[in-house]
């Protein structure tokens, strides 16, 4: 005789119910945070943008560096970027990869110095068309692996960042002064993490369209399905006027996936974490006024969220780099509510030509789709 206490039909109908969401949510947890060696790595990008914020900032070095840029802000920006960007899993080619990627954003913000020169006379929109070529680049170079897409990034990066603080030929110095502390910020944080990282997994670009398989690559076509929609942004800049166009542009460019369909999945997860993460950098707002460490701390905290999400969860990647955008600018003494809400709609704006770019300017599919 089998003493054990039976289930009810209704007790197994419950746990049926709790379970699946349970796994779900575990499944998720999973996509979000895939190991160690991922938060090692949003620790290590934090740092790196210390280290070099905190050097550029030293006085003995700024005092003699000649220009009208923090070079803590350059010199940040630049290290934090390249740590985003570097993939490989030892020492050695990861100081490789990070050196290149810190030039490469420094030769970035000097292509946008000389050739943005004579356009400024032409208005406002005039300097944003060196943007595009940056936004060309990031598609273009990921033909050439984690490295080329990283050295593509680094160059629109760059430019962005010198398009931001208005930088001209007498910030040339200041340029490669911040390209070597980044470069020195990046690296010793990457010897110390040794063995704990692992390369970074990319999944193989799509084939483009059948008639034209053998004769380009995808990655083409997705440096100029980027570069027409930073075009229109700027054409569009041009006649109407646009708050933070350069937002706009962004999002344009790295919403650009290896087909269609790749494209319009990360627009729209790139739609739910800005409507995530910029109401709660908005939230954030009156605290940033009087607890700028306590802001700065959590976006800390979100950086790290943001490489741990990256690789498979797009959507909280960007929910969390939009609310470190949010709260930054804030704690730095940006508090109109009107320029954050533009950043945010005008990220939704470049999401959204990127999407049509990607399916109008030569739409790449999937081998065997048969569209």
């Amino acid at each position: 005789m089998n003493d054990s206490p039976q289930r009810s039909p209704d007790q197994g109908d419950k746990s049926r119910r709790i379970l699946p969401p349970l796994a779900a949510l575990g499944r998720w947890l999973d996509e979000v945070d895939p190991g160690t060696h991922r938060r090692i790595k949003g620790l290590r990008l934090v740092t790196a943008y210390g280290i070099a914020a905190a050097l550029g900032a030293l006085q003995d070095i700024a005092h003699h560096v000649p220009g009208s840029i923090p070079l803590s802000y350059l010199a940040g920006s630049f290290a934090l970027w390249a740590s985003v960007s570097e993939g490989k899993s030892t020492r050695a080619e990861s100081g490789r990869d990070l050196t290149l990627l810190n030039f490469s954003a420094a030769l970035g913000a000097l292509l946008f110095v000389f050739l943005a020169e004579p356009l400024r006379a032409t208005g406002r929109a005039g300097p944003e068309v060196v943007l595009v070529t940056g936004a060309f680049l990031v598609g273009y170079l990921k033909r050439f692996g984690i490295l080329g897409a990283g050295i593509g990034s680094q160059i629109y990066i760059g430019e962005l960042l010198a398009y931001g603080a208005r930088l001209t030929t007498d910030d040339v110095v200041a340029i490669a002064i911040a390209a070597l502390i980044a470069t020195l910020a990046s690296v010793v944080p990457r010897m110390l993490s040794g063995p704990a990282e692992r390369p970074v997994s990319v999944a193989p670009l799509t084939a483009g369209p059948p008639l034209s398989r053998d004769r380009y690559s995808p990655e083409l076509f997705m440096g100029l399905q980027a570069a027409t929609g930073a075009s229109a942004i700027v054409f569009l800049n041009y006649l109407v006027g646009l708050e933070e166009s350069s937002w706009a542009i962004t999002a344009c460019t790295y919403v650009v996936a290896g087909s269609a369909t790749g494209t319009v999945q990360r627009v729209r997860r790139r739609i739910l974490g800005t409507l995530v993460g910029v109401p709660l950098g908005l939230a954030c707002l009156p605290v940033a006024e009087h607890a700028p460490l306590l802001v700065w701390a959590a976006a800390g905290i979100a950086m790290v969220v943001y490489a741990m999400a990256l690789p498979q969860r797009y959507d909280v990647a960007c929910a969390a780099f939009a609310f470190t955008l949010i709260v930054t600018l804030a704690a730095s003494g940006v508090h109109s509510y009107a320029l954050l809400a533009a950043r945010a709609w005008e990220t939704l704006l470049g999401g959204a030509l990127g999407m049509v770019s990607a399916m109008v300017i030569f739409p790449l599919r999937p081998i065997g789709s048969g569209k």
